[in-house]
C-alpha cells in the first residue's frame, strides 16, 4: 500500500538501524556496501542521462543501476535513494517479458509530488548526512547556512554535494536539531 504522507520517523529508525547494524559511525557513509549487504547488487550503467538510477526487482533479486557518467557524490545519492525504494516501498510493477518491479530516479524525484519520491530522498539526506553525525560535526557552532565555505567543508566531508548538505542542513535547522 503506498503511503499517504511521508512516514519520516519510520525512515529516522531505519536509518539508524542501519547505521548500527554496519558499524557506520563516520562520514563517509560506505552506502555501495551498505546496499550490497542488504541484497542489491549495485552496478553503473549508461542512461544517457536520461535517469539517474533504477531500482529492479526481479523475483528475489533486486539490482540497483546508476548512471556512471554522474559525479560519485551523485552515484552516491542515487544508491541511498533506491536503497529507500528498497526498504521503504513495494515498487511499481513494468510488464515486459516477464512481471518485475522497477523504480526509476529521474527529474521528477526530486519534486515533491509524490509521497515514495519523497520518502526516498528523506532516507538517502538521512542515510548519507545521519542528524546525528551533522549534530556532532556541527556541535556548539552557529551554522550560518550561507557560509558557502562551511557548507563545502560538510559536503565535502561526507561526499554529497553541496546542494544536497544544503538542504539536509536547512531542514534540520527548521526542524530545531541543530
Amino acid at each position: 500500500m503506498k503511503p499517504i504522507r511521508p512516514r519520516y520517523i519510520k525512515i529516522q529508525r531505519l536509518v539508524e538501524e542501519l547505521l548500527e547494524k554496519h558499524s557506520a559511525i563516520t562520514p563517509p557513509i560506505p552506502v555501495w556496501q551498505i546496499a550490497e549487504a542488504e541484497g542489491a547488487e549495485v552496478t553503473l550503467r549508461e542512461f544517457n542521462n536520461e535517469v539517474s538510477g533504477l531500482l529492479l526487482r526481479t523475483g528475489s533479486s533486486s539490482i540497483i543501476a546508476v548512471e556512471k557518467s554522474q559525479s560519485k557524490n551523485r552515484q552516491r545519492f542515487t544508491i541511498a535513494h533506491e536503497l529507500g525504494h528498497l526498504l521503504l516501498h513495494t515498487g511499481k510493477e513494468l510488464r515486459v517479458d516477464t512481471a518485475f518491479r522497477v523504480n526509476l530516479r529521474s527529474p521528477e524525484s526530486s519534486k515533491a509530488e509524490d509521497v515514495e519520491e519523497i520518502e526516498s530522498n528523506s532516507f538517502a539526506a538521512s542515510l548519507l548526512m545521519p542528524e546525528a553525525f551533522i549534530q556532532r560535526d556541527v556541535g556548539n557552532l552557529v551554522l550560518d547556512i550561507e557560509d558557502t565555505e562551511r557548507v563545502q567543508e560538510l559536503a565535502n566531508r561526507y561526499e554529497v554535494s553541496t546542494q544536497a548538505m544544503t538542504i539536509r542542513l536547512l531542514n534540520l535547522l527548521s526542524l530545531g536539531r541543530i
